[in-house]
């Protein structure tokens, strides 16, 4: 596997510590609700054609938080004049989890930032039917099995969430479930004006890509992004929960490659 280079920068008023590695066309990617969870397949699937960005947000275990960012929407704001101090863009953001929330949101504030838009199991928009599970009432761990199809049975969740769980591990998991809380909780894991926000995004090429049995976020949320955003394309991967890059690592890869090839 291909090691990563890290560093931690000053940006926006406030740190941002930041993974780099591979090589290509750059892609940002931006982790879910638990926080960075290291460099996995998928990283170094993608890594093989792209120089990959990978910003841990602030608050979520590496450093900390940004005092005056509240909601969703002030973190998208505070993440886009980062990105205008590091200096990146335009280019293609794959989000996931909130990670998914947090891309959207900046988008929809500032299109021209990106070139190209990938969210995948994404809260942000108050699902139709169904509802966003809440992360809060069990902890961190269970809560990773709930997000897999069947972890009991998953190679990929025993191989990297099956075996003791590291102080370490588990201090990062709490720092991130509570910042996702202070940030998500009212009202609960979406914004009701996002989804009318996102018809912005009409020249945007974006993917939505869902998991069929996500069970942390329902298949309608991400039926609803798709909806939301005029042009977009919509995948569905079977036997699949809440975490499509690590659950079924090489159907992701494959979708997400064939969307940022095409012209």
């Amino acid at each position: 596997m291909i090691t990563p280079a890290e560093e931690t920068v000053e940006v926006a008023g406030g740190q941002l510590h930041v993974i780099q590695g591979g090589s290509g066309s750059p892609l940002m990617i931006l982790h879910d609700e638990l926080g960075h969870p290291g460099w996995l397949p998928f990283h170094d699937a993608l890594a093989r054609n792209h120089t990959l960005y990978l910003p841990c947000h602030p608050g979520f275990g590496y450093t900390d938080r940004i005092d005056w960012v509240m909601t969703m929407r002030d973190f998208a704001g505070w993440y886009l004049e980062a990105l205008d101090d590091l200096g990146w863009g335009p280019m293609p953001v794959l989000g996931y989890g909130l990670g998914g929330w947090l891309a959207a949101e900046m988008a929809a504030m500032c299109p021209p930032q990106f070139s190209k838009l990938i969210v995948a199991g994404a809260p942000g928009i108050k699902p139709p039917t169904g509802e966003i599970f809440d992360m809060f009432m069990v902890v961190a761990k269970d809560y990773i099995a709930k997000s897999f199809y069947d972890s009991a049975n998953s190679a990929p969740y025993q191989a990297f969430f099956g075996g003791d769980v590291t102080p370490e591990q588990l201090e990062q998991w709490e720092y991130a479930r509570e910042e996702a809380s202070r940030l998500t909780w009212r009202p609960y894991m979406h914004y009701p004006g996002l989804a009318p926000l996102l018809h912005r995004l009409k020249r945007l090429p974006t993917l939505v890509i869902w998991g069929r049995e996500d069970a942390i976020v329902p298949l309608s949320a991400g039926e609803a992004y798709h909806q939301a955003i005029p042009g977009s394309q919509w995948v569905v991967i079977d036997q699949c929960g809440h975490h499509p890059a690590i659950e079924q690592a090489e159907a992701f890869v494959q979708h997400v490659e064939t969307f940022l090839s095409a012209s």
